[in-house]
């Protein structure tokens, strides 16, 4: 039986009509099959980090800004990861020195999170924004969207 599938799928072959191919042969529906899955995990894969890119070109344009008004020396940190959170920090009145702590365990990151959060505070107040805005990224669902406006507002608002 398994020589009479061969047989079948190579006379359909030979003939060269992929719709009969997909129809006859089980061995061609499974890689079609494979190949449109795979397909379409890398065309997700690749919209994805479209998406991260954006968002990244974004928030690092966006504090680029916001680091050249309040009179940085050094505001293109902006565009380095990690290092970027060190800028957070020193614009909100800390050392850059606490951004060690995303190197130790867990309790580390929430403190820096919590330390970032004051930071970002303490930056919108110095730009006449209200403080509470920094707090909008603990919203659940939306709290990345929200965070992503104040920190448009706070970069190119006309508030000084």
């Amino acid at each position: 039986m398994g020589s009479n599938i061969f047989e079948t799928c190579t006379e359909v072959m030979e003939a060269g009509n992929v719709t009969e191919i997909l129809e006859q042969c089980p061995v061609a529906q499974g890689f079609t099959g494979g190949v449109i899955g795979g397909v379409l995990v890398a065309l997700g894969i690749f919209v994805i980090l479209l998406f991260m890119a954006a968002f990244y070109v974004y928030f690092a344009l966006a504090w680029y800004s916001v680091a050249k008004k309040l009179k940085h020396k050094k505001p293109w940190l902006a565009w380095i990861p990690i290092v970027n959170i060190a800028l957070i920090l020193q614009l909100g009145g800390f050392h850059w020195a606490w951004i060690l702590l995303v190197l130790g365990f867990i309790p580390g990151w929430i403190i820096l999170l919590v330390m970032v959060i004051i930071a970002k505070w303490r930056i919108f107040v110095k730009r006449k924004y209200p403080g509470w805005f920094s707090l909008a990224i603990l919203i659940p669902e939306i709290g990345g969207l929200l965070n992503m406006i104040a920190i448009g507002f706070l970069a190119w608002g006309k508030k000084k």
